[in-house]
């Protein structure tokens, strides 16, 4: 008996191994989605050895010098100077630090409380579905960025109230996601198995229903993340997310609005670099989900 056990895991530990490794081999003969993939991870390297190094920054990032106002790019400074004269290459690494996290933390967020609420609803159906998903639809009657400057009102200024209300107002497309996914999937055999040997729903969810609905959360965090970036960009182009002097890409873009014509370089490089990360992250999960998808994947 344990000898049958042993060889029917195997073929299926092979058979989850294979899948991953396909979709790794069609991700990574995608050329688009591995430039996508290189630039997200200059981004990151950049941000997290400025941080943990900050004498690798060409200059202080906060270091006013007025007589470098305005500066134009040059060979010392690259990307030029702010109306304070402070370097914009230095601003834009540190930059990235706020972006990113803020895509990271918001999107965790909205993951963790999305898929548990698009879980319970999908697997328990009944009126737990009726009240999350008419709740879900609320949120999703007002456009995102509204309900975020909503809560930031409320919250007041700062990056951790712009974290927590990016990760706000992306829960429903999470759970609509997950609950659509799971309808789908909770009657097949293997479900209804694990409710004969007596699995908890916790169980049966956890185990057996939400691995089959990864990949389509996959995609939606990738995804979830360029907008979290853009969405934290408005709110600093708008004066709520981070406060000055602290770096951010949208508060540096909306300063530097002021100055277009006399210096616009100060809002061209640190709108290059929220262009450029969220086109990254967006591109990158088109890659991903043409991968997970057996009818596009390269083989």
């Amino acid at each position: 008996m344990a000898e049958a056990t042993a060889e029917t895991a195997k073929p299926t530990a092979e058979k989850g191994e294979s899948i991953w490794n396909d979709v790794w081999y069609s991700l990574s003969h995608n050329a688009t989605a591995m430039v996508s993939l290189a630039f997200i991870a200059i981004v990151a390297l950049l941000a997290i050895l400025s941080a943990i190094f900050p004498q690798i920054l060409p200059y202080d990032p906060y270091a006013q010098d007025l007589s470098q106002s305005f500066a134009a790019p040059s060979a010392a400074h690259w990307f030029g100077c702010d109306q304070q004269g402070r370097d914009i290459f230095s601003r834009v690494i540190v930059g990235g630090q706020v972006s990113l996290t803020v895509g990271l933390l918001s999107v965790s967020i909205s993951l963790v409380v999305g898929v548990t609420l698009g879980a319970i609803a999908g697997y328990k159906g009944g009126k737990a579905d009726t009240i999350i998903m008419r709740c879900m639809d609320v949120l999703l009657s007002v456009p995102s960025i509204l309900l975020a400057i909503t809560f930031m009102a409320a919250f007041g200024k700062g990056i951790d109230k712009a974290v927590v209300a990016i990760g706000l107002v992306s829960i429903p497309e999470y759970a609509r996601i997950v609950r659509s996914q799971i309808l789908s999937v909770k009657e097949n055999d293997y479900v209804s198995a694990a409710r004969v040997i007596g699995d908890s729903d916790a169980k049966i969810i956890f185990r057996h229903v939400l691995p089959n609905v990864a990949p389509s959360i996959i995609v939606r965090a990738t995804l979830g993340i360029s907008s979290a970036i853009l969405d934290a960009a408005a709110l600093g182009f708008l004066g709520l997310g981070v406060q000055p002097p602290q770096a951010e890409w949208g508060d540096m873009l909306g300063r530097g609005r002021n100055y277009i014509f006399q210096a616009p370089h100060a809002m061209i490089y640190p709108g290059l670099a929220i262009t450029l990360t969220v086109l990254a992250f967006n591109l990158l999960g088109d890659g991903i989900r043409d991968a997970v998808d057996p009818k596009s994947r390269r083989r």
